[in-house]
């Protein structure tokens, strides 16, 4: 409710929701902090996904940020075992990692700590 402007969804041709973006601008900067945005989820139905609206839905919540919030980058954090999301990420749309966070996810797992340079 808060940032209506960065989340998406995905519509098949009979208006099924088939995909998602959750997305938010930081709110709790630091001083000299840059503001930025953070993907806090997406998802593509099994059957949907190979088709690029991933990487749409991020390119429209990316655009977004930079455009109304003027974000100078988007983070997100992805589970070091999830290769479909980090070649998306990564090889697609250009993330790199920042840093590893040991834990992160409930079950222990480790996340891959990612941002993306917004072009202004």
């Amino acid at each position: 409710m808060t940032w209506p402007s960065l989340s998406y969804v995905a519509e098949d041709h009979k208006g099924r929701i088939v995909g998602y973006i959750l997305a938010k601008m930081e709110e709790d900067l630091k001083e000299g902090e840059e503001p930025h945005g953070h993907v806090t989820s997406i998802s593509v139905l099994r059957q949907y996904r190979r088709l690029g609206l991933a990487k749409k839905l991020m390119v429209q919540s990316q655009e977004a940020m930079a455009t109304v919030h003027r974000a100078a980058y988007v983070s997100l954090h992805v589970r070091k075992s999830n290769r479909a999301a980090l070649s998306l990420y990564r090889d697609t749309l250009g993330f790199t990692v920042k840093e590893i966070e040991k834990g992160y996810y409930a079950d222990g797992e480790d996340a891959y700590a990612m941002r993306l340079h917004l072009k202004p």
